[in-house]
């Protein structure tokens, strides 16, 4: 998912200026960070739903736990700012980083004693803990980074935080993949079915329960030892300017309200997407976890492409042909990186045929952009028609194709999250900081749309047809790129 958080117009304190290089580079780390463990909820599903023998949709249980977190903590933080002022403002963002990775690292950690109960409401109770510290640590963060530095590169910023969160999303199907099923598999105790037979990977080897509380517990220190530079970091400090608005005004105006339902039928289409992606692979080709969650690098991966195209597309650059080739020397650079990795991780026995056919997604994904004519509401409506088109091709056939198809998916759903934002709060006004909450609150569709799409694909008895419920959802933000974003108010 992409970076979330408050946008109101901040300054920075005369004293810190010029001193914001070192905060910026704290709070990338901050944004890759929560790419990493947010994307590892995709490693985390097929992991429970095999120690546990649950259903599809009871496996979405992880991404309902996750996202209804992010609902109920920021539908708090709404209720206290449009009553007692923004919480943030009162008690400092530093602060408010650390409480996020305090609760995050909390969150982690309680991965261990739910592993040794083996219980999977335990399990859930510990993801919901992990996600209030992201939403805390994403409110907090993500306007710091628009003033650290000069107004007009705000976007500039925001849009290179975002790539990093987009590379830390790339590299956890590959890196927590290997932890959790192979390289700490077979540590331990293996872990056994309701027959007492030993639960193992699609490729035979043995689960335990240290496969899943090492990483996290690696994930809690990380997190600590993230606090630790941020407290040690002197920060920026920066006063608002905006007025505070009491009330739930921001809702008078349709843009905004119709931008709600966007945010929260994007997140829930491309979290459901990719959270199925590795036994969705396993259905189309046979592939075991152990490779499949290579091939999802590549759906994640396709976000950070798309992200640095976006930031480049959307830059005051007039210099057009200048802009085309770094736009696609960023592409093949960002796909080599993505190919390297999954390379050296397989013990440099990754072919490169295997993931040629990525390269057709990413010409068409300049294309895409060269009609979108860096304006956001058209590369909104032409990237959400180019993913109906590719779910839609993804459905009417099988195999390799239908696989490429919706990985590829990630490569358009890179600029929605940026671009649906920017759309849903343009002229708000001093109701800006009230719909940005009101927006965040709306990333409740990654809870609820992946349960419904593994609810049908229960019934169907396999995911290939439930395809239809993320198409329901871009084609809503095809229409909000043409029309539903155009401000106005509901009296109107």
């Amino acid at each position: 998912m992409a970076a979330i958080g408050n946008t109101s117009t901040q300054t920075i304190s005369n004293d810190s200026v010029k001193n914001y290089t070192i905060p910026m580079v704290v709070l990338t780390c901050l944004f890759f960070m929560w790419g990493v463990i947010a994307c590892m909820n995709d490693i985390l599903i097929p992991f429970l739903k095999k120690i546990f023998e649950l259903s599809r949709a009871e496996s979405m249980l992880v991404q309902m736990s996750f996202f209804t977190a992010y609902f109920t903590g920021s539908l708090i933080y709404f209720i206290i700012s449009s009553r007692k002022g923004d919480p943030i403002e009162k008690i400092g963002y530093k602060n408010g980083i650390l409480i996020g990775l305090a609760i995050a690292a909390l969150g982690c950690a309680l991965f261990y004693p739910a592993a040794q109960l083996k219980m999977y409401g335990f399990f859930l109770v510990a993801l919901f803990i992990l996600a209030l510290g992201l939403t805390m640590l994403q409110i907090a963060s993500n306007p710091y980074v628009a003033i650290l530095g000069p107004a007009k590169t705000a976007s500039s910023r925001l849009n290179l935080s975002q790539g990093f969160n987009s590379l830390g999303t790339t590299l956890a199907p590959i890196v927590g993949g290997y932890f959790v099923f192979h390289f700490f598999a077979n540590w331990g105790q293996p872990l056994l079915n309701k027959l007492g037979e030993p639960i193992t990977t699609d490729t035979g080897l043995t689960m335990s329960v240290l496969g899943v509380q090492l990483p996290y517990l690696i994930f809690s220190l990380i997190f600590i030892l993230l606090g630790v530079l941020v407290y040690f970091t002197k920060l920026p400090v920066f006063k608002s300017e905006e007025k505070i608005e009491k009330g739930a005004g921001a809702l008078q105006y349709r843009h905004l309200t119709l931008g709600m339902v966007a945010i929260f039928l994007y997140v829930g289409g491309e979290v459901s997407i990719g959270s199925l992606l590795i036994n969705y692979i396993y259905e189309l080709i046979g592939l075991p976890e152990i490779e499949a969650k290579s091939f999802l690098a590549f759906y994640w991966g396709g976000l950070m492409i798309g992200r640095f195209l976006g930031a480049i597309s959307l830059s005051e650059s007039s210099n057009e042909l200048k802009k085309g080739l770094t736009m696609v020397g960023t592409a093949i650079l960002s796909y080599l990186v993505i190919y390297f990795a999954v390379f050296i991780e397989s013990g440099f026995a990754f072919p490169f045929s295997k993931i040629a056919p990525f390269i057709i997604f990413i010409v068409m994904n300049l294309i895409a952009f060269r009609i979108g004519r860096s304006n956001a509401a058209r590369t909104l409506y032409v990237f959400s028609i180019m993913i109906l088109v590719l779910l839609a091709v993804t459905i009417l056939t099988d195999g390799n194709i239908a696989m490429w198809c919706v990985l590829s998916i990630g490569l358009f759903n890179s600029i929605m999250w940026s671009n649906i934002f920017t759309l849903a709060i343009k002229d708000l006004g001093n109701f800006t900081s009230q719909g940005s909450s009101l927006l965040i609150m709306s990333v409740l569709g990654g809870a609820v749309i992946p349960f419904i799409q593994a609810a049908f694909a229960d019934k169907f008895g396999g995911y290939h047809y439930s395809f239809f419920i993320p198409m329901v959802c871009y084609a809503y933000l095809a229409y909000y790129g043409l029309k539903g974003h155009v401000v106005r108010k509901w009296s109107h």
